[in-house]
C-alpha cells in the first residue's frame, strides 16, 4: 500500500554536500511521521533524522546534527534531507521511513517504530 523511494545519492568529496529525497505514495502518507536511517557495511542501521507528520517536529541523531536537515512537503508527499559538510563516516546507504500510523505527533528514532522502508540510496564520502 505504501510505497517510498528514494534518490539524490551519489559520491561526494568530504566537506561536500548532498540532497536525499523521498517520495512516498500510498495511503495516509501525506499525514504519517518520516524517518531517515543509514546503513554502513557490517553496521546495524543507525538514525539519522525524523519529523512528524506536520513537520514542525524534529529529531536529529548527535552525529549528524548541525549538519543536516530534514524537511517535508506533504503536498507533495516527499521528505527532503539535506546534508551538509559532509564526513567519510557518512558513507552509507540511506533509508526513508514512514510511521504507519496518521497524525503522529512525535518524531522516532528508533528503526523499529516504522513499519515502511524505501530501497535506500548509496552516499559516499571520500577523504
Amino acid at each position: 500500500q505504501v510505497q517510498l523511494v528514494e534518490s539524490g545519492g551519489g559520491l561526494v568529496q568530504a566537506g561536500g554536500s548532498l540532497r536525499l529525497s523521498c517520495v512516498g505514495s500510498g495511503r495516509s502518507i501525506s499525514v504519517s511521521a518520516r524517518g531517515w536511517f543509514r546503513q554502513a557495511p557490517g553496521k546495524d542501521r543507525e538514525f539519522v533524522g525524523a519529523l512528524n507528520w506536520r513537520g514542525d517536529t524534529t529529531s536529529y541523531a548527535d552525529s549528524v546534527k548541525g549538519r543536516f536537515s530534514i524537511s517535508r512537503d506533504n503536498a507533495k508527499n516527499t521528505v527532503t534531507l539535506q546534508m551538509n559538510g559532509l564526513k567519510p563516516e557518512d558513507t552509507a546507504v540511506y533509508y526513508c521511513a514512514a510511521d504507519g500510523h496518521a497524525f503522529l505527533n512525535r518524531a522516532p528514532t528508533n528503526a523499529g517504530d516504522y513499519e515502511y522502508w524505501g530501497q535506500g540510496t548509496q552516499v559516499t564520502v571520500s577523504s
